[in-house]
């Protein structure tokens, strides 16, 4: 019995012994590995992202835009999202066809972001001339009849709809290439419904009925006849001489085409309503760009 017994024990001892033995040479359970998450799922690395969000991180090879040698110089501009080339030209006082001769433009009906304009003058000194890109506040640009581009500010440079035939031609004003302060005269019979304000109104606002005459302010030429300036309706620009021109806003109908000498007094538009929640005139001064208070220079009533 005590044989027996001493067996079973050298037996449990000799199971419990090689257990051991046999749980040493299990290989141990290692840690979840970490997932690298630039692996793809066939564990190599995919090409970076293309497009315009990975453009920070990733190098570029494009070639740099037209004029980015000129960025931050005096008499050039550097394309913001939403410029047009007429409202580019508008608020350095210049004509957006001079724009596109200047700056050689191929294709003037778009412009891209960053890329840099000349607008002043070939061989004239910018820093002589006060020309300041001038923010306008609640009025957006955009192209006619067309969506907007990513990466690109499309330009309008036709007008939008066919002008009426112009009145009888009046004689050809003098040039408008001197600086001498024009004659003034009131665009409008009607009052003056808003003055001006720096933040929010950029010029004057005209009661009056649909049709009213919309008279030219004084001697000049026709730089802009269309409606390329969302906020703006169908508008008249004319350049007075080198200083000043005018801008007429939200007609129903143009009577003057682009390039065409007026008087002062001269029939330009109708007075309308487009793209306003009234018929009204708005009525700008531009010197060298800058809005000014109109109601400083037209004469007493």
């Amino acid at each position: 019995m005590q044989k027996t017994s001493q067996r079973s024990l050298q037996v449990l001892l000799a199971l419990v012994v090689a257990a051991g033995l046999s749980a040493c040479s299990v290989t141990p359970r290692r840690a979840a590995p970490v997932e690298d998450r630039a692996l793809g799922s066939n564990g190599t690395r995919p090409a970076p992202p293309s497009g315009p969000a990975s453009a920070a991180s990733a190098p570029s090879d494009t070639k740099p835009l037209p004029g980015a040698e000129n960025a931050g110089k005096p008499g050039y501009y550097t394309v913001k999202p939403g410029d047009t080339l007429i409202r580019i030209a508008l608020d350095n006082g210049q004509n957006w066809r001079d724009l596109v001769k200047w700056n050689g433009l191929d294709k003037p009906n778009l412009i891209e972001v960053g890329q840099v304009l000349r607008v002043v003058a070939p061989g004239v000194d910018p820093t002589a001339v006060a020309t300041r890109p001038i923010t306008s506040g609640k009025v957006e640009s955009r192209p006619l009849d067309s969506k907007p581009v990513a990466g690109a500010a499309s330009a309008p440079v036709a007008a939008a709809s066919t002008p009426a035939p112009a009145v009888a031609a009046a004689p050809a004003p003098r040039d408008t290439g001197g600086d001498d302060e024009p004659a003034w005269g009131w665009p409008v019979a009607g009052a003056v419904s808003a003055g001006f304000d720096d933040q929010r109104n950029k010029g004057l606002d005209f009661n009056g009925k649909a049709g009213e005459p919309v008279l030219a302010a004084a001697d000049g030429r026709v730089m802009y006849a269309g409606s390329g300036l969302r906020g703006y309706g169908n508008m008249v620009i004319i350049k007075h001489n080198n200083n000043y021109l005018t801008a007429y806003a939200h007609n129903q109908t143009l009577l003057v085409k682009e390039d065409q000498a007026v008087r002062k007094g001269q029939k330009i538009a109708e007075m309308g309503s487009s793209d306003a929640d009234q018929v009204m005139l708005h009525f700008e001064v531009r010197k060298q760009g800058k809005p000014i208070d109109p109601a400083k220079l037209l004469p007493a009533r």
